[in-house]
């Protein structure tokens, strides 16, 4: 990709540096050794409810922020893949090309297509070679060959 289109905002490159960092060994142990300090120090604090109400407001502040990041990322990451497999389906010329951005597709839709596949799955057990692969158009006629194969002998 040619870097003159590439504008990456500020807030897109403090979330993708933060997601990194929050997914690291390191920032684990800095989570966790902040909690041994704040129970190390209950017994200085008396385990007062300002004590409490630190860790409590600190944990809920993260994990507020935390979850719009993750989000982001998964988001991110969610549409990559899509791109990757919609390639992938593009370029082989036996795919079907009703998969590409089938991740557009409303669930009804999905569950009548996750329907075809199952059927293609039910056929693929009932062949000899599992390593066999058609569309459910091809793999329908097929089957239909083979069964008409069977009861004519």
């Amino acid at each position: 990709m040619n870097s003159s289109c590439k504008k990456i905002t500020p807030l897109e490159k403090f979330s993708t540096v933060v997601t990194g960092a929050a997914g690291s060994s390191s920032a684990f142990l800095v989570a966790v050794l902040l909690i041994l300090v704040w129970l190390i120090t209950g017994p200085i604090f008396n385990y007062s409810d300002t004590w409490q109400l630190v860790i409590n407001t600190g944990t809920t502040i993260i994990t507020f922020l935390m979850v719009f990041l993750i989000q982001r990322s998964q988001n991110k990451e969610s549409i990559a893949i899509h791109l990757k497999l919609n390639e992938l389906v593009a370029a082989h010329s036996k795919a079907s090309n009703r998969l590409v951005s089938v991740e557009d597709l409303t669930e009804e839709e999905l569950r009548v297509l996750r329907k075809f596949y199952a059927k293609l799955a039910t056929m693929s057990k009932e062949e000899d070679s599992m390593q066999q692969t058609h569309s459910i158009e091809e793999a329908e006629e097929l089957h239909e060959e083979k069964q008409a194969e069977k009861e004519g002998r």
